[in-house]
Order: structure tokens, then sequence, then C-alpha cells
């Protein structure tokens, strides 16, 4: 069947992307962040060995948006919190990876490593260190009722909400790599990269 990656993406508009991240660096600069920072991680992640799509948020604004590359296909998100959102797109004709466009350290190979892991299992999951995690996938077998409902999203409960949601379905876990939600986030980012580039 064809693989698919899924990247979720709002607008980069000030004030409605990255909240918590403007906090601390105002939102302007948190909007130009995610832009520019998704729009590395759209082109590092293309890969003849799956399908990139783009699911858009808010819905109308994000369909027609020109931020975005006009040669990837669009879904809207749609209604409801992140996990009734995650689990539409989950529900694509599998196997299928939702990640974010915040993971400055995703590569091709930590996606395929995804795809390797739902060969033999039903769920697969990206840990990130503070309890929540980059990428969730399925493989093409349907999720069971209740997926992802009641998670406490943001928490250092996310993870292990989210995979209580699966009950006995069989899991798989890759690589733990950071998201950027917060100044302190973009700031480990930054010194990582100054180290892996000496």
């Amino acid at each position: 069947m064809r693989r698919t990656v899924v990247v979720m993406v709002k607008e980069p508009r000030p004030g409605r992307v990255k909240t918590r991240l403007a906090r601390g660096i105002g939102s302007v600069p948190a909007a130009w962040w995610f832009r520019h920072q998704t729009a590395r991680l759209l082109r590092r992640v293309r890969d003849p060995r799956w399908q990139l799509v783009l699911a858009v948020s808010p819905d109308p604004e994000g369909l027609a948006s020109r931020a975005w590359p006009a040669g990837l296909p669009r879904l809207p998100q749609g209604r409801g919190d992140l996990g009734a959102r995650m689990a539409r797109l989950l529900a694509l004709p599998g196997p299928v990876l939702v990640i974010g466009g915040d993971i400055p350290g995703i590569t091709p190979t930590h996606l395929a490593r995804g795809f390797a892991a739902l060969a033999t299992k039903d769920a697969v999951f990206g840990p990130a260190p503070d309890g929540g995690y980059w990428l969730i996938g399925m493989s093409a077998r349907r999720a069971p009722p209740g997926f992802l409902k009641n998670v406490r999203w943001s928490t250092a409960n996310a993870l292990a909400d989210s995979v209580a949601t699966l009950g006995g379905r069989r899991i798989g876990l890759i690589d733990t790599l950071d998201d950027i939600d917060t100044e302190e986030d973009l700031l480990r980012a930054k010194v990582a990269g100054a180290d892996q580039s000496r």
C-alpha cells in the first residue's frame, strides 16, 4: 500500500501559531521561525518512498495559503482537539505517519524507521524528551474506539495517555527527538546544532 507522511501545519500568522514559543520570543519571531523551520523540514523529508501531504489549519485559509509549497497535496485538519484531528488523518489508507513542522532534527531516515516499525506493529510513536511525541503512525489496521481521546496534551503524560487509547495493539517506539514548544527548547536546539557543526 502507498505510504503517506502527513505534516500538520497551522497558518504561520503571529499570535496564532507557536503561542508558547511566542511567550518567550514574541509572536512575530515565533511565526517567522515556524514558517521557515517547516519549509526546511518539508524540503528535507521529501522522498520517493512516500507521499508527502500537508494537513492545514484553519481549513479554508490553509487550503488557499501561499505560505506552503503549491505542489504538495493538502487536507483540512477539521474540527476538534489535537487527538480528534490526528485520528482522522491516521484513518487515511495506511501505513500513515503524522508529524508536526516543529522538529528540527527529523530526517528521512527517521521516517523510514517509522514505516519499518509498522511492518510488524499496529502503531508507532517517536517520543519527545518532555513526555510527548513528535511522530505517531498507524499501519493499515484501524484504530480502536476511543483512539486519542482524553489525552492530556502538552503535558508529560501525552505519550502514555495516547498509548493507553490503543488497548492491546502492538506498539513500536523509534528515536527520541526534540520538538520546539518554548524558548528554552529553541535555545537547546541552537546549541545542539552548533555542536554538530563543529
